[in-house]
């Protein structure tokens, strides 16, 4: 718990703003900045990542090395405030991602696509000083279905309109969603289901604790191993196999987490 004076001091600190200061302490991860209107102890830290795009973590982490950093957060209880110094080294595009807001449109072209997500060259803006692209997409924001990999999906250099979802302070990056362009496919299914409704669908995977039943085109529902047969049993695939077609009747519909849970015994 940070004393009175640290909080008083931390309380006038706004995300945004530049501090200065003097590294003091610098270990594998971090660097801990004695900032210059507070010189009781450090209160200023800035990640391996946020210290420079440009440069190595252990080229900028110098102890006694004045640096500046722009606020990302302000954590009163703990008595820390986190820098970003590659805000600092990149004004024009830190300035571009904080005008930005929440379901703002922004269109693009996709420039790379990564293990861990698409990396999209916007229309507007600046460049990235690393990346291929200041708009990033993770994979779960690329489509409503299931898919194997990214390019089942998009393509580089394709065209893609996508909305602003937030801010990456830690990379500088526009995260986006694509799949936001488009109506929610479980929100339109239920939309025309009920409790107690019977459908038709394809087992798709087993799994200790049931089946998963496709019901239409991406639409997936659980029957739960107590619900797949009048007779208990010690495993799903004591009573069915992938790919076999089985009548089912709608439990329960959680729109909230988008979930179905179905039941073969009732049918």
């Amino acid at each position: 718990m940070a004393g009175q004076d640290v909080r008083r001091f931390l309380a006038e600190i706004r995300v945004g703003d530049v501090c200065r200061g003097k590294v003091a302490l610098v270990s594998r991860s971090e660097m801990s900045v004695l900032l210059d209107d507070f010189t009781d102890r450090p209160l200023g830290t800035v990640g391996s990542l946020d210290g420079s795009w440009r440069r190595h973590f252990s080229d900028v982490a110098v102890v006694g090395q004045r640096v500046a950093g722009e606020v990302t957060a302000v954590d009163l209880d703990a008595g820390r405030v986190r820098l970003s110094m590659a805000a600092t080294e990149n004004p024009e595009l830190w300035a571009f991602l904080k005008r930005l807001r929440h379901g703002e449109l922004l269109s693009g072209t996709v420039a790379a696509i990564e293990r861990f997500g698409v990396f999209v060259a916007l229309d507007e803006g600046p460049e990235h000083p690393v990346y291929p692209g200041v708009g990033f997409i993770t994979y779960p924001e690329l489509s409503w279905r299931r898919f194997e990999t990214a390019s089942d999906v998009v393509e580089v250099g394709q065209r893609v309109s996508c909305e602003f979802l937030q801010f990456d302070t830690w990379n500088g990056e526009a995260r986006l969603s694509l799949r936001a362009m488009q109506p929610d496919p479980f929100v339109v299914f239920v939309d025309g289901v009920v409790v107690g409704q019977r459908l038709s669908g394809r087992v798709t995977k087993l799994v200790p604790f049931g089946v998963f039943v496709e019901l239409a085109d991406g639409i997936e529902g659980l029957v739960h191993l107590s619900e797949l047969n009048s007779v208990p049993v010690a495993a799903p695939e004591d009573v069915v196999q992938v790919g076999d077609q089985v009548t089912v009747v709608v439990t329960d519909v959680d729109r909230d987490r988008r979930r179905l849970s179905l039941s073969r015994r009732q049918a």
